[in-house]
């Protein structure tokens, strides 16, 4: 196969040829930058941005540069209708605008790190090339995990253009049915969109619920409104089998699935780090340092491939995140081209739409702090997007996790159909300032009634951590409070009595708390468990009995939190609800 020395072609004629190395003063004249998506083009842009004049060469193995791979799933449900809207620029306007030279169906397959040149080959017609460098960026992302399942070839993935055709054309034989190979953010896009194509679609997850970065009170809401469109949820279960026109699972029930969609993950694409002996992380990503170089100094990596510093164990792990690797790209232009360059750890930000219902997460949830050995306290409230007097006001669920001995933030996650987004936002900022969980209660927001309330999401929150960092209030978890109940403590329910006769704790005594003062003798002698619907009202109620001498604790996030943790237990359990 002919092997030629690439300089740049006569359709670049405008970009200076240079030799193979750097200039003898040192200076950098030639970028070769690996992947054209988030943190490729991140890298080239901002590169270009400033210095004028070095040759920035991306090389990008698909037929695709700068597209918005978060919309793929929106093109293939039809929301998105036109394939080149995925597109944010093409190789021709690149050029026009930045003079980069960007080559799609170009596969890099050799780093020659001693002589600084890489190999590339053309997917079209196999002819390979080499192409010197000063400096290399890698930003192949990641690959989505294809396991080795009898008939997993017929399983669609979507991780590229190319790929959101097929699975596109496949949606337009009209399918009707579907099986969607995981539960996580892309699954779930995967599964409203194909719901939207008049799919009947089924979700097959092998943790016990939807969406494992939240936990399980919070993941359950997000399963209900799955449920409520229509999709059949199976949690707990994993793929033995694919067919011609069915899957199978583990447990030998057989379901239909004209189509097949794998979103069960990614792994990030580390071949040609391994090819160029380039060290690897803990977590299998590219290691890299400060500034994003790899072990050798003048080859840099961004994006779903490399391992990123964790905001919370300040250990690095595998964050694939669009921003991350948007802001990785830049964080390595600003390095090559002699400017400072500082390193941000990443909270994991995310964010989801499922149909009517949006869910949120910042930093890390319970079951990893318990897996780290991490002392943590959790809160849970309930408020509405907006003033409650004004039209249309939502509740959202929303939960704090935070250090109880320096009020240091940990985590949060929110549900809800309105405003979700801002208030994660508000908490990730507030992270990444350093803030405490109590000082969310002194943040200035903007109010006006058809956008918050005086007290935002966020301000209670903080009141709440306040109220336990402080000592003032004590709270139960809602797995707690089994346990209290069998050395003796007693439940009271103060909500109105129809709204105990609607839904409430087996065992609990309903005292509502506008009588809690005539009925104190309905307390009992013994420590007591207040709950409310939402924890507020039993916040309340507990404040007033430790005035009056009483041992009281308030239910964290009431009778909603409690009902949501038992569904979502008894869900992983197969357990009736108490």
């Amino acid at each position: 196969m002919p092997v030629s020395y690439d300089n740049g072609d006569e359709r670049h004629a405008q970009i200076l040829v240079l030799p193979m190395s750097a200039a003898p003063d040192g200076r950098i004249e030639h970028v070769v930058i690996v992947g054209g998506v988030a943190g490729g083009m991140s890298t080239a842009t901002r590169l270009r941005r400033l210095d004028a004049g070095v040759k920035i060469t991306v090389i990008e193995r698909s037929g695709h540069v700068s597209f918005a791979n978060c919309g793929l799933p929106y093109f293939v449900g039809g929301l998105i209708e036109e394939e080149d809207d995925l597109t944010l620029q093409t190789p021709e306007q690149l050029f026009d605008r930045f003079r980069l030279d960007v080559r799609v169906n170009d596969e890099v397959v050799a780093i020659d790190r001693d002589d600084h040149f890489v190999r590339t080959r053309s997917m079209t017609t196999g002819e390979e090339h080499v192409v010197p460098y000063d400096k290399l960026v890698l930003s192949m992302g990641a690959a989505p995990v294809r396991p080795p399942i009898p008939g997993y070839e017929r399983v669609r993935t979507l991780r590229t253009v190319e790929d959101a055709a097929r699975l596109a054309s496949d949606v337009d034989v009209a399918p009707t049915t579907a099986v969607v190979i995981g539960a996580g953010f892309i699954g779930l896009e995967m599964a409203e969109n194909l719901v939207a194509q008049g799919i009947d679609v089924t979700i097959v997850e092998a943790t016990p619920q939807v969406l494992p970065p939240l936990d399980p009170e919070m993941a359950i809401l997000v399963s209900d409104e799955l449920t409520a469109h229509g999709v059949h949820v199976e949690t707990g279960v994993t793929l033995a089998s694919v067919e011609d026109t069915t899957v199978t699972l583990a447990d030998g029930r057989v379901l239909p699935a004209d189509l097949v969609v794998g979103a069960i993950g990614v792994r990030p694409d580390v071949r040609l780090a391994e090819l160029a002996i380039l060290d690897l992380g803990p977590s299998g990503g590219i290691a890299v340092n400060e500034a994003n170089q790899t072990n050798d100094p003048d080859v840099y990596a961004v994006g779903d491939a490399v391992e990123k510093p964790d905001a919370i164990s300040h250990a690095t792990s595998l964050i694939a995140l669009a921003n991350v690797a948007n802001r990785q790209g830049r964080r390595v232009a600003d390095h090559i081209a002699g400017r400072a360059s500082h390193p941000v750890a990443s909270l994991g930000t995310a964010i989801v739409k499922v149909f009517d219902v949006v869910a949120a997460t910042v930093g890390w949830n319970e079951s990893r702090l318990r897996a780290a050995g991490r002392s943590y306290r959790a809160i849970h409230s309930h408020p509405f997007d907006h003033a409650t007097y004004y039209p249309g006001a939502t509740r959202m669920a929303a939960k704090l996790i935070f250090d109880p001995d320096d009020g240091a933030i940990l985590g949060a996650q929110i549900v809800g159909r309105n405003g979700v987004d801002k208030r994660i936002d508000v908490i990730a900022t507030a992270m990444a300032s350093g803030m405490r969980a109590d000082q969310l209660a002194d943040l200035e927001l903007a109010y006006a009634p058809p956008f918050s309330s005086a007290k935002d999401p966020v301000n209670l929150l903080g009141y709440m951590a306040e109220n336990i960092l402080s000592g003032d209030c004590d709270v139960v978890a809602p797995n707690e409070l089994a346990g209290l109940v069998e050395v003796g403590w007693s439940v009271v329910d103060v909500r109105t009595a129809e709204e105990h006769e609607h839904g409430a704790i087996e065992g609990s005594t309903n005292v509502p708390i506008d009588t809690l003062r005539d009925n104190l003798d309905a307390m009992g002698s013994g420590p007591v468990v207040v709950y409310c619907e939402v924890g507020q009202r039993g916040h309340t109620a507990t404040a007033l009995l430790h005035e009056l001498g009483f041992e009281a604790r308030n239910l964290d996030g009431g009778y909603q939190t409690w009902l949501a943790s038992m569904r979502a237990r008894a869900k992983a359990t197969m357990a009736p609800v108490p």
